[in-house]
């Protein structure tokens, strides 16, 4: 009654995390730069992806960057996570969410109670599991990894 699938070594999904991890900051930063430019802010703040305090306003360009950034980075991110961790896109799409949330508390000094942070953060968590899910089956159908069922 057990699945037979092969587990990583704890080294391997420590390394993969931490690639994730890297990846995830670095296009956060590189996207939060481009949208900065295009929106014309001068000042780019390094605390950025962490600010959930902003006021939510689809006339503040801030408040633009901020969410279409979290969006871009967590789509580029899902695409990314496939090269680096094939089918294993939604598990590590996860655990750097959760770990992004703690660092994001952490900066911040206090747990991100706003609602709207919440729902970007949310959609951006589902479009980088379904776009990564997806290009990892598409590069990765003949050596997906399928749990036997004919035990259940």
């Amino acid at each position: 009654m057990a699945l037979k699938v092969k587990t990583a070594e704890t080294k391997v999904v420590l390394v993969n995390l931490l690639i994730c991890m890297v990846v995830f900051y670095t296009v956060y930063y590189v996207v939060l730069s481009v949208c900065f430019a295009v929106f014309k802010i001068k000042m780019l703040d390094g605390l950025a992806p962490f600010d959930f305090k902003t006021n939510p306003s689809w006339i503040n360009p801030y408040y633009l960057v901020l969410v279409i950034s979290l969006e871009i980075t967590f789509f580029t991110c899902g695409l990314l996570f496939a090269l680096v961790v094939e089918e294993w896109v939604w598990d590590y799409a996860v655990t750097v969410t959760i770990i992004h949330i703690i660092i994001t508390s952490v900066v911040m000094s206090e747990f991100p109670l706003m609602l709207h942070w919440w729902l970007a953060l949310g959609s951006g968590v589902i479009s980088m599991i379904c776009g990564g899910q997806i290009l990892a089956y598409c590069l990765f159908k003949d050596n997906f990894i399928y749990p036997v069922l004919d035990d259940f």
